[in-house]
């Protein structure tokens, strides 16, 4: 009576300590693949006085300056052309891009001259987008690592930039002395580029900068997770199986004689129905609240597919293993499944064995396809299409479990019957 309950809950809350705290406590920390873009669209320029012409391209320089400067082990800096880095963007394969212009050396080049010739100039660009509809935490850490490594590669431009100027003012033999550069000059040449951060398709008004999505996917799993473990108890109270009690009163029906795959039958059922009115309430909630849905269709769908992979499968797991099943469902679905979501945190921010349990955990499937449909337009490839597959595959692996150890069951002569006569009080 005591032992065991303070050994399961110690164990229990002692899983929730590590998988909770760790995936939250240093995401730079565990930084690991966090997928970024890097694009040089530069053509290059021809620099130099006539006869001594050459060829020179910065945004290369720029691109290589970027490969040492972010950290390979945590950052996965894929070299894209502009056309892919935007379909990546639109897919959700990728947090963030660095931008170089195709006209970076040329307006580099005018810097440098304009710095000692007077006239307006401005400086060279390079454009850090960041990709909202992955998530606000996402965005925060593509603006850190571009905070950190790109002023390390404006100081090594800056400082190549001030070297070349110099060059050019170096006196001819017999000829006037070179002009000294002001210290306005030096401090424009030493960072000479302009760093823009701006979104890639931000995000509309009503989205909690990216969080709807977690949070609906969080009210799907908990649909199929309550509603598996309320359908189990009341349609075996109902049967006969368990007593029920109202306060003070107390009620046990006779136990009717049903096979145990035939009750699981009745509770898949009661659960499908339940799934398509639960979905429905929860798209009039979102669009009550001013949540935009522009594919209201799909979400339903979805949002019932979900809910029933989740609660056939723990339906499954109660009638194999009976009131344990409560506890291997809460930590198969919650435990395991929110710090595993990427929901909050990108997975690629997480520590590595949160990763793994991303490949298979419901929650990550869940919330990839409804981040699909709410931000990406439906789009199959931005999750969609894994979401879907992967609730299919869950609702087969929960269909086929409870079916097979049920029918053994029966087959067993292991029927339900009653402890104790029928009785009210």
């Amino acid at each position: 009576m005591v032992l065991l309950p303070v050994a399961v809950l110690t164990l229990l809350t002692t899983l929730l300590a590590i998988m909770y705290l760790d995936y939250v406590v240093d995401p730079e920390q565990n930084l690991h693949d966090f997928p970024i873009a890097l694009v040089n669209q530069d053509v290059g320029d021809t620099i130099g006085a006539p006869g001594q012409e050459r060829r020179v391209n910065f945004g290369d320089q720029v691109a290589d300056g970027l490969k040492q400067a972010v950290p390979a082990d945590e950052i996965d800096l894929r070299v894209l052309g502009i056309n892919e880095a935007q379909l990546q963007m639109q897919d959700g394969r990728i947090y963030g891009a660095i931008i170089i212009p195709s006209d970076f050396s040329k307006r580099l080049g005018i810097f440098g001259v304009g710095s000692v010739v007077p006239g307006d100039i401005e400086r060279p660009i390079i454009t850090l987008q960041t990709n909202p509809r992955t998530g606000a935490f996402a965005t925060e850490i593509v603006n850190h690592i571009g905070g950190q490594a790109l002023p390390q590669v404006n100081a090594q431009v800056g400082k190549q930039l001030t070297e070349q100027v110099k060059a050019q003012l170096t006196p001819q033999p017999g000829g006037p002395p070179a002009p000294e550069l002001s210290g306005v000059t030096r401090v424009a040449l030493e960072n000479p580029l302009q760093i823009v951060v701006e979104p890639f398709r931000p995000l509309p008004s009503g989205t909690g900068q990216g969080l709807t999505a977690f949070f609906f996917a969080l009210l799907l799993l908990l649909a199929g997770l309550v509603g598996s473990m309320t359908i189990h108890t009341m349609v075996d109270a109902a049967l006969g199986f368990v007593p029920t009690e109202y306060g003070p009163w107390f009620v046990h029906f006779p136990a009717t004689p049903i096979s145990r795959f035939h009750t699981l039958l009745i509770k898949w059922g009661v659960l499908v129905l339940t799934a398509n009115i639960v979905a429905a309430i929860y798209l009039v909630v979102a669009k009550a609240l001013g949540m935009p849905i522009d594919h209201p269709l799909g979400l339903f769908l979805y949002s019932a597919f979900a809910i029933i992979a989740v609660g056939i499968t723990g339906l499954s797991v109660l009638a194999a293993i009976g009131s344990a099943g409560l506890l291997v469902n809460l930590i198969l679905f919650i435990v395991l499944g929110l710090p595993s979501s990427g929901g909050t945190v990108p997975i690629e921010a997480t520590p590595k064995y949160l990763t793994w349990l991303a490949e298979f955990e419901p929650m990550h499937q869940v919330f990839l396809g409804v981040r699909a449909i709410l931000y990406f337009d439906g789009n199959y490839a931005a999750g969609l299409s894994r979401g879907v597959w992967m609730a299919g595959l869950g609702l087969a692996i929960g269909v086929g479990f409870g079916a097979i150890i049920t029918r053994y069951y029966d087959r067993k002569g292991l029927h339900r019957r009653a402890s104790t006569p029928a009785a009210t009080a």
